[in-house]
């Protein structure tokens, strides 16, 4: 069936949609995860497809909120102390950038780098956001260290009893 022009979006406007990147919805049309179609040379997708997507992932998997609440203990860390959370991050982002230095900058490096750039809020804006790209970014996380043992432990204990509640 073919679509009307108004059921169709840029991904640009999907993006918008998801909460994601332009990148990450190309990514998906081109990994078959969003269907699209191309007008010119431009990508077009259904908002019905897209929608849809938004709605499967509203549901956050079980790592994806494990890593939400240890990223959320982090940005209380940040809160109480931000030159050493964001220092650290950006020793740790050096060097994940001199590790990958050899192949072309990933994305993530460069969205860290911004997101670090624009100081605190922004940051724990992105460590507790439940958008897809935000949890994304977190599975490449420069804040390796912030926590201690003790406190990551004590996080993911606690994370764990929430977990099993939940299932209950």
């Amino acid at each position: 069936m073919e679509s009307t022009e108004r059921d169709l979006l840029t991904t640009g406007q999907a993006a918008g949609l998801l909460g994601s990147s332009r990148q990450h919805v190309v990514d998906l049309c081109e990994r078959g995860e969003l269907g699209y179609q191309t007008t010119g040379v431009h990508r077009r997708v259904r908002r019905d497809d897209v929608e849809a997507l938004a709605r499967r992932r509203r549901v956050m998997t079980r790592e994806q909120m494990r890593s939400l609440w240890l990223n959320r203990a982090v940005a209380a860390q940040l809160a109480q102390d931000p030159e050493r959370v964001l220092g650290l991050a950006r020793v740790n982002l050096a060097r994940f950038q001199e590790i990958h230095a050899r192949r072309s900058p990933e994305y993530w490096l460069k969205r860290w780098d911004r997101i670090l750039s624009q100081g605190p809020e922004v940051v724990m804006q992105t460590l507790t956001s439940t958008t897809p790209q935000a949890s994304e970014l977190r599975q490449n996380s420069p804040f390796p260290g912030v926590l201690t043992d003790d406190q990551r432990h004590s996080v993911l204990d606690s994370f764990e009893r929430f977990w099993l509640q939940r299932a209950e």
